[in-house]
């Protein structure tokens, strides 16, 4: 299967397992299950749960059973998203080129549709059968996933890149944020993928681990990259918004061919990361080369 058809095909897949698992529209509080609906089915990249498909595959695990965890990272990123764009975080009205969350319905609504996805996202997570004889892989799972999302995580990243913006960070100040802010989620997504597969090697993990870290750092300059070259019809939300707010990003920091270069930087740790696993990573490989090209 190519890269494109893969990623059509899961992202095909992920959505109708959310479609199914998500509140019906019409379900009491109505409001917010539609809140809830808008913001996690509507039109999206889905990287991170293409990428624990991605890593389940490798390793040779059902696309059943990597639902839940695709799930899972995508319904957390979908609060997140919700959270960010509202008038105290960043503020924006526009995401995926439909209204945010907080526009189409109100702004109460906004805050608790994040809310109720990030809860259902460990909901889908738990195991529905105690006695599975991978109830440890499951413990694995929750634990990193609630990392991926707390304050050492998305949240604390989200918290430094306020608190950083009219700043001037250092290289390594702003790797950290971005490490926290998009790669914790990023890296998660990778080991929910492989220990959906039965397997729990360190020196694996450990090299999944770098990889995934390589990747988030490069999905992070690519966006800051995109925010100066494309145009807000192909991101699906402001263009410039970034040197708008005055924002700590790459291009702010090494110049835009700077961060062009650095981009390439990661990509070849990633690459490097995936040669130490004895399996057939070329969909991860092709994964890390579409994060640095994709134009959105």
């Amino acid at each position: 299967m190519d890269f494109a058809t893969f990623c059509a095909e899961h992202r095909a897949r992920v959505e109708a397992a959310l479609d199914a698992a998500l509140p019906s529209a019409s379900a009491q509080p109505q409001r917010l299950h539609q809140a809830m609906r808008y913001s996690a089915l509507n039109p999206g990249k889905r990287t991170r749960p293409l990428l624990v498909y991605a890593t389940g595959q490798m390793l040779d695990a059902a696309d059943s059973q990597l639902d839940a965890p695709a799930m899972a990272v995508e319904l957390i990123h979908a609060y997140s998203l919700i959270h960010d764009d509202l008038p105290c975080m960043d503020d924006d009205e526009l995401r995926r080129g439909l209204p945010t969350c907080h526009i189409k319905f109100d702004e109460a609504t906004a805050v608790l549709a994040g809310d109720a996805l990030q809860t259902l996202a460990f909901a889908v997570l738990l195991p529905t059968d105690p006695q599975l004889e991978n109830l440890n892989a499951h413990f694995k799972m929750l634990k990193q996933l609630t990392f991926a999302s707390g304050s050492l995580g998305m949240g604390g990243g989200q918290a430094i890149d306020l608190a950083a913006t009219g700043q001037t960070l250092t290289l390594a100040e702003l790797e950290n944020m971005h490490l926290m802010k998009t790669g914790a989620l990023i890296e998660a997504s990778v080991l929910l993928g492989y220990w959906s597969s039965g397997r729990d090697r360190a020196e694996e993990v450990q090299a999944l681990r770098q990889y995934s870290r390589a990747i988030g750092l490069a999905f992070q300059i690519r966006d800051d990259i995109l925010d100066i070259e494309s145009d807000t019809a192909t991101l699906g939300k402001p263009q410039g918004s970034d040197l708008e707010r005055n924002k700590a990003t790459y291009p702010a920091l090494l110049g835009l061919d700077g961060a062009k270069h650095h981009a390439q930087h990661q990509l070849q740790l990633a690459l490097e990361a995936l040669r130490e696993l004895p399996y057939n990573s070329e969909l991860l490989q092709q994964f890390a080369q579409h994060i640095i090209e994709r134009d959105r």
